[in-house]
């Protein structure tokens, strides 16, 4: 969403930014001097041991009840704050009839473990209804070949309020990316992010590696809603929370980078002309589809949880047609942003 509201701004719109305590702690150092909302999204909690879809199938009632509840409380929003367009990411209730309204999604398709694979439909159809009562989908990818998302957004009948809108990045500016250099680096990075107990389990599995390596590692904790603390132990450094200055001084400087395969991750690390070593997040399906889909146009390597162990391994990979995917998201956010606020609400 930041690279969305900057744009915004540029376009001298006036911006409202909602979220929870994590997401506008973050939203209130990369965008100071903003009006804030606290409206908190639905948190479907996270299992050690079971897939993501089995705690969330069972939380479906209260899913629901969450959109009923989110989709009442946008009104009164919408009424106290006189808003007249409201982008909202992944939200499924915040959608308005008398308004303009937009869903932001990079997986109209989400995947299921193979087993499962020919019951996708149907929730391609439970998106498509949600995707309707908006007045535009964006997805942030490009169109044609040149895509990160694959077929999560890919080879399906989309409706046809949905727009590719290019890759999303807060480190997406018009500065020059810091070119890497390999041979000069002297540590790697690990970018921890998720949810727990994932997030926790991958720490200390790294940490423990890592340890052994004898080699230099920063691990960037991602924890916006906590002081931004250094901590040193041995060879690692561990940073709570970095500015998305220093955190791209840091990516563009390692040697190399071990991260999730979260899209946000992915699309961070494209816009740097980052390559990384993914991790998906077990019982992440669409996380263990984009690892593997990237590693198979040799942008990135992957290595699943469970094959962590000695003797850790960093393929050579080389992030191609970087350049070309950034210069064509520039076109494409602008072209739609204009679209949004020039054509009237019907």
């Amino acid at each position: 969403m930041i690279p969305l509201v900057r744009e915004l701004q540029e376009m001298n719109q006036n911006v409202f930014i909602g979220g929870g305590d994590e997401q506008l702690s973050l939203f209130r150092s990369e965008l100071p001097g903003l009006s804030f909302i606290k409206f908190p999204g639905f948190k479907p909690g996270y299992s050690r041991f079971l897939p993501q879809y089995i705690p969330l199938l069972f939380k479906t009632p209260l899913l629901l009840y969450h959109i009923i509840l989110e989709n009442y409380r946008l009104k009164k929003i919408i009424s106290q704050h006189n808003i007249n367009i409201v982008i909202s990411d992944n939200r499924f209730g915040l959608w308005n009839r008398k308004i303009k309204t937009v869903y932001v999604t990079h997986m109209p398709l989400v995947p299921l473990p193979r087993l499962f694979r020919s019951l996708e439909f149907i929730g391609i159809r439970l998106h498509r209804f949600i995707i309707k009562k908006y007045s535009f989908c964006y997805i942030p990818d490009l169109p044609g070949e040149l895509n990160i998302s694959g077929r999560l957004s890919h080879g399906i009948k989309l409706p046809v309020n949905v727009r590719y809108i290019g890759i999303l990045s807060r480190f997406s500016d018009p500065e020059p990316s810091i070119k890497n250099d390999r041979k000069k680096s002297t540590y790697n990075t690990v970018i921890l992010s998720g949810p727990e107990p994932q997030r926790g389990i991958l720490k200390e599995k790294l940490v423990n590696l890592l340890k052994e390596s004898k080699s230099k590692v920063v691990i960037l904790e991602g924890r916006p809603s906590e002081n931004s603390e250094i901590i040193r132990s041995d060879d690692l450094t561990f940073y709570n929370h970095l500015t998305a200055s220093e955190m791209k001084e840091i990516l563009s400087g390692s040697e190399y980078i071990i991260a999730r395969s979260g899209y946000s991750t992915i699309m961070d690390l494209i816009s740097l002309g980052c390559s990384a070593l993914l991790i998906p997040t077990p019982g992440q399906p669409e996380q263990e589809y984009l690892a593997e889909y990237l590693a198979g146009k040799g942008w990135f390597s992957y290595v699943k949880q469970s094959g962590l162990g000695r003797g850790l391994q960093f393929p050579l990979t080389e992030l191609k047609e970087q350049e070309k995917i950034t210069e064509q998201s520039r076109i494409l956010l602008k072209a739609v942003l204009n679209e949004l606020l020039e054509e009237p609400y019907i």
